[in-house]
């Protein structure tokens, strides 16, 4: 089985975030680290190259493929913000999320992912509450073992 391209680093997520150009992305960046940490109540760290991510949980599918990932996180892209929260993509997502995401503002989404161009074009307390139920819910779908 391949490898996993995106795993925990040794890379700490303060020169990561500090790292981010321009400087727009980089303060929001800056404030998605404050909106994570309180929602979560841990520290990040770095999965891959580019995902901040808080926590993590061990996966294994049906079709044998494993593996461990964050259990919530972001990436501050050049294009736009991945907000990475388990239950909220597309097909299949999470029937809670639906009233955040009409008050959310300015997004569009994918599988385990909402995208954001910049935080002024959302609601920075619905996006918390956003994250601390996603946090919540990957508990409840991969608890710790």
């Amino acid at each position: 089985m391949a490898e996993l391209k995106t795993q925990a680093t040794e890379v700490d997520p303060a020169d990561f975030i500090a790292s981010v150009e321009p400087a727009g992305k980089r303060s929001d960046a800056e404030v998605l680290d404050g909106i994570f940490r309180r929602a979560t109540g841990v520290a990040p760290y770095m999965w891959g190259a580019s995902i901040v991510g808080y926590g993590s949980y061990h996966y294994r599918y049906a079709s044998g493929h494993e593996g461990d990932a964050p259990r919530v996180g972001f990436s501050p892209r050049k294009a736009k913000h991945s907000l990475y929260l388990l239950g909220c993509g597309g097909e299949g997502a999470d029937a809670r999320f639906e009233e955040y995401l009409t008050r959310l503002g300015k997004h569009s989404r994918a599988v385990a992912c909402l995208y954001v161009n910049k935080l002024a074009d959302i609601d920075l307390t619905v996006l918390e509450e956003m994250v601390e139920l996603s946090w919540n819910q990957s508990f409840k779908d991969w608890p710790e073992s």
